[in-house]
């Protein structure tokens, strides 16, 4: 009896030890330290020592439920829309509904940008995620016609067509089942070398495609800069992308003042004309960066944008039809003159449009935007602590049943007449900071399901495959199917 009792107080001391000191360490060292201030901080759990609540997150995450992870917060503290947490190694503050994050998107002067260490650095000192706000909005000013301009999205037109129109055509040739999302990422990433270098050879594109897959891996990866780890081969990559890079600026510098007729011209020559009121061009350095983060976000978003679209669609018959007819209407209404999409028809694809918006919500490609309080800030009565990270919680408002009715059906009619809240739509961030090339991005998705839809059909082999959610959702054979040309095809 005295062993048993022996054995039970181990376990018993072994508990307390575990659930009433360890667990509860994050709480002691990052709210205790706030003293009184901490009675201000909003409801929720701040998990283990160094882990936080990871595991509850990757556990969620790695569920065909993402938004459990949410949910529980949501079930545990009430609809608060802000919530205290730690993770990716910070101590963290979730904004998760139109309200709180709309206050924290449109907040520049209480807060910056807080994403991880790795991508700071690999994005470079001069992207739009590292420059202070006032630098930010210069930049923005300068870049916004080069980026995303009506002249400028019609002048990238026609090379998204022709990349779209060859990929699809090869994609069927094949006649056998392809990875369809890495073939979109390969074909997104031709489109968006195309726009940045205008005319340029291939062995350059196919050399920064190389390199890229290395940079990307350390984008989201623990920031440790030894031989081995995902950062030091990521930081090695960038280096080779901004010889090349700097390389190609050189060039154009020199071709300036020479005759253009039989090459196009790109954003990068377009950077290095814009300047600011004081007549102050972008250096160097600005447009290299600028042009790994348009690397970054030009291809990834549209490619899984127009893979889910397709997806959706032929999984209700009804809406792909409908999806069908429309672009069917707009070759029927097209000039015999004309050759090739133009932005006004693109501007009239209102069931199209409706179909993006809905793909963008239920996909949700980032599942959080990222921000760090530079100071105190109260939203709501809570307090946000200076220095702690905010994750704006974009899967949160999509996934809202109280924003958006039935959230997990694909139901592109609930965008018909609907004036959303503001905030309450935010696939590409929101305030001054917002994704750059999103109208980019959406044009490009635009043209592929035009051709996709009046030519050709997709057909899954695993129909029933389940979905990734991190990095970015994706079907687990990542869309293995054939592409089917169509007998009667439009075009």
């Amino acid at each position: 009896m005295d062993l048993v009792f022996l054995i039970f107080g181990v376990i018993v001391c072994a508990y307390v030890l575990v659930f009433g000191i360890v667990k509860r360490a994050n709480e002691w060292y990052y709210v205790g330290r706030l003293g009184k201030k901490k009675q201000l901080l909003p409801p929720g759990d701040m998990g283990w020592p160094l882990l936080g609540n990871l595991r509850a997150f990757i556990k969620a995450f790695k569920s065909q439920t993402p938004d459990n992870f949410i949910y529980e917060l949501v079930k545990r503290y009430g609809r608060t829309g802000i919530y205290k947490t730690y993770l990716f190694g910070s101590p963290s503050i979730i904004v998760s509904i139109p309200e709180t994050c709309r206050k924290v998107l449109g907040d520049d002067q209480h807060f910056a940008l807080g994403y991880p260490a790795s991508t700071k650095q690999l994005t470079g000192k001069r992207s739009f995620h590292s420059v202070s706000h006032a630098e930010h909005k210069r930049l923005r000013k300068l870049t916004s016609s080069p980026i995303s301009g009506h002249t400028a999205l019609s002048t990238y037109i026609p090379c998204m067509e022709d990349i779209a129109m060859t990929s699809l055509d090869e994609w069927a040739s094949m006649q056998r089942p392809i990875e369809f999302l890495n073939e979109m990422r390969k074909a997104a990433f031709k489109v968006i070398t195309h726009i940045w270098l205008g005319s340029h050879d291939d062995s350059t594109r196919k050399l920064m495609e190389k390199y890229y897959i290395d940079f990307s891996c350390g984008l989201k990866a623990v920031a440790i800069n030894i031989p081995g780890f995902a950062f030091h081969k990521a930081l090695k990559a960038r280096k080779k992308l901004v010889e090349i890079l700097q390389g190609v600026l050189d060039e154009r510098k020199r071709l300036k003042n020479e005759d253009w007729e039989d090459r196009k011209r790109g954003m990068v020559d377009l950077l290095l004309e814009v300047e600011d009121e004081n007549s102050v061009k972008l250096e160097d350095e600005d447009i290299i960066d600028l042009l790994l983060v348009f690397l970054l976000a030009g291809h990834e978003s549209s490619a899984h944008a127009a893979m889910w679209a397709l997806i959706y669609l032929h999984q209700h018959p009804d809406m792909l039809q409908k999806a069908k007819e429309e672009q069917e209407e707009v070759v029927k209404k097209r000039p015999s003159t004309q050759r090739g999409l133009n932005f006004d028809e693109i501007r009239q694809m209102r069931y199209t449009s409706k179909v993006i918006d809905e793909t963008l919500r239920r996909t949700n490609v980032s599942f959080s935007n990222f921000r760090q309080a530079k100071e105190d800030v109260t939203i709501n009565g809570y307090l946000i602590p200076k220095g702690w990270k905010v994750l704006v919680w974009n899967r949160g408002v999509h996934m809202d049943p109280e924003v958006h009715k039935n959230p997990t059906e694909f139901d592109p009619f609930r965008w018909e007449d609907y004036k959303p809240k503001p905030s309450s739509f935010i696939p590409f961030g929101g305030g001054s900071r917002i994704c750059p090339g999103a109208e980019l991005a959406k044009v490009e998705v635009y043209i592929f399901l035009h051709y996709f839809l009046l030519n050709y059909r997709l057909d899954r082999v695993n129909p029933a495959s389940p979905v990734v959610y991190l990095p970015i959702p994706r079907p687990a054979d990542y869309c293995l199917a054939r592409i089917i040309k169509l007998s009667n095809n439009s075009t």
